[in-house]
Formats: structure tokens, C-alpha cells, sequence
């Protein structure tokens, strides 16, 4: 697993104009490859009057799918240069597509690599890109005695307390980095004194 990785927080859109050709940005988080297919297809129907809807993402953690289209542009002057974009930025579970609408002025391969990288790069910033941090989920268990006791050492600490159930007994769910594990099972024992039940859980990207 990846100890953390860079995506995108947002949906977003961005538009530039090249000699009159509109070229329009729409940039979305995606986490499967049906996600980037669907979100595609969006595109696709809202813009169902643009000459092209380019696109390129990358989807995966580790074995990472990659793909993207000219959609109808010439060979290697659209698609790869929104990808490389996104692999510029070192980014994962991202698409990009890009609507253009013909101005009336040809303008060349050089003109359709800048027009189309330049419109994914103004879509980057308005998504603005974030990093996600491997966590561990923890539950650890304690009496209403030592409730406040622990509030105060979440408070205090880098752990994200995410959230607190409260029946017979009170269960706080706890996110942990990763290299801290250890020392939060230890520690959440001895902050116990023997009193907490502490249970390791899944892990996620926050």
C-alpha cells in the first residue's frame, strides 16, 4: 500500500479560449473505472453539441489503469497531452475531459497540445489538488469514568477522532497513521490501565 497519494478534491471546470476555439475542462475524483466511464458519459450529454470531448484518467492505487482518447483529433495532439497532465502532477483517481468547440481557425498539432494541456492545467486549479494519507481505523472502548481522560489525549494528539458512540459503554473510532500504530495500541492500553478495549480496523485514505 501507498503510505499516501495525490488526487484531486473537487469537482471543477475551467474554459480557454484559442483563436475563438473553446476548450472546456471538467475534472472529477474517480475511484473505479465505471466511475470514469459514467462521469464520460456525463460529459458527453451535457456537451452532446461539441465537436470533441477528449479525455484521459488514471484509476488505481498500484496496478493503475490508464487510459485516454483523441476523440477525433489528430493522433497524439489531445488525449496524451491531458494525461500528461495528470502523470505531471502525480496524480491517481482522476479524470480529466476536455470539450472543444471549433472556432473556426485551424490550429495545428502544436496549437491542440498547448490548447488542451493548458485547459487541463486551469481545470487543476480549480479542483485543487489534495494528499490522501493511509490510516488505520481504530475503535477503543471505555467506561463513562475514563471518558474524559481520553477525549483530552485526542485533542492533543495528531489522531483524527472521526467518531464517538455512546451506549453502555463509549466507543471512540479513531484514524491512525500508519507508522503509528504500535504506539497507539500501546498507548491507548497504558492511558487505560488496563480499562480500554482497543480493536484494530480497516484501512482508508483520508
Amino acid at each position: 500500500m501507498l503510505n499516501s497519494y495525490f488526487t484531486v478534491g473537487q469537482l471543477a471546470t475551467a474554459e480557454i479560449i484559442e483563436k475563438k476555439s473553446r476548450f472546456i475542462a471538467n475534472i472529477a475524483n474517480v475511484r473505479t473505472e465505471e466511475e470514469a466511464q459514467g462521469f464520460l458519459e456525463s460529459i458527453r450529454k451535457q456537451y452532446k453539441d461539441a465537436g470533441h470531448n477528449v479525455y484521459a484518467y488514471k484509476v488505481g492505487l498500484t496496478n493503475e489503469i490508464v487510459r485516454c482518447s483523441d476523440d477525433g483529433e489528430p493522433s497524439g495532439t489531445a488525449g496524451k497531452p491531458v494525461l500528461e497532465v495528470i502523470q505531471g502532477n502525480n496524480l491517481r483517481n482522476v479524470i480529466v475531459v476536455v470539450t472543444r468547440y471549433f472556432g473556426g481557425t485551424l490550429l495545428g498539432s502544436g496549437g491542440l497540445v498547448r490548447a488542451y494541456s493548458g485547459a487541463a492545467k486551469e481545470g487543476l486549479l480549480e479542483a485543487e489538488v489534495i494528499e490522501r494519507t493511509l490510516r488505520r481505523k481504530w475503535t477503543v472502548t471505555v467506561g463513562y469514568d475514563l471518558s474524559k481522560k481520553f477525549q483530552h489525549e485526542f485533542k492533543k494528539s495528531n489522531y483524527i477522532l472521526s467518531d464517538t458512540v455512546y451506549e453502555q459503554d463509549i466507543a471512540f473510532c479513531v484514524l491512525v497513521n500508519a507508522n503509528e500504530c504500535d504506539y497507539f495500541e500501546a498507548e491507548m492500553q497504558n492511558l487505560g490501565n488496563g480499562g480500554a478495549l482497543v480493536e484494530a480496523d480497516e484501512w482508508v485514505y483520508v
